[in-house]
């Protein structure tokens, strides 16, 4: 830009943006905002009910401390079981949703299924492949270096933590399975 005396209009104006962009300001005053024109009187919406009939209560549903009940629908398929089951029952019946250790302890419960499931994988006929299931072995043939460098990627920042944590439980699952087998030889 050239120099110029006065000093230059950088940005367009409210109106002019108001104008030219769908929705912008959408925190300005009601008269510019779109959801002033809301209606409520939309007629008949196809819906054959006002509240959907409920599923049968299950009194061993984890649902949260806010909620005064269950939403009408909800999965079966999975119920909780095990060590991660308690986890994540203690997490529902106690903490708030507001909570962040509920969530951590929710978190954890997924981390404690997810351990239970390789260790399972491990005693039978094909167990869980760290190397080929986590896509390692497509690294060498990608542009590893020039992939990740020089384009502003955030992953970088703990990418030097990622092989400890997802090589260090199958680690520690062969350390442990080699202790008991050194152990048993032993005796």
């Amino acid at each position: 830009m050239p120099y110029e005396a006065q000093h230059p209009q950088l940005s367009p104006s409210a109106v002019e943006l108001r104008a030219r962009v769908p929705g912008w300001g959408s925190d300005a005053p009601d008269e510019y905002r779109h959801t002033a024109d809301e209606r409520e009187d939309l007629g008949p919406t196809g819906a054959h009910w006002s509240f959907p009939d409920r599923q049968a209560d299950d009194p061993a549903r984890e649902r949260s401390i806010e909620h005064a009940m269950l939403t009408p629908v909800y999965g079966t398929a999975q119920p909780l079981h095990g060590l991660s089951g308690a986890v994540r029952r203690l997490a529902y019946s106690t903490l708030s949703e507001a909570r962040n250790t509920r969530w951590l302890l929710l978190i954890l419960g997924d981390r404690i299924e997810a351990t239970g499931a390789h260790l399972r994988s491990l005693f039978t006929v094909r167990p869980d492949n760290p190397l080929t299931q986590t896509g390692i072995l497509s690294e060498p043939h990608r542009r590893p270096i020039a992939s990740r460098f020089g384009r502003g990627r955030l992953d970088l920042r703990h990418s030097w933590i990622d092989p400890i944590i997802v090589a260090g439980p199958w680690i520690a699952a062969v350390a442990a399975i080699v202790a008991v087998a050194r152990r048993a030889l032993r005796r």
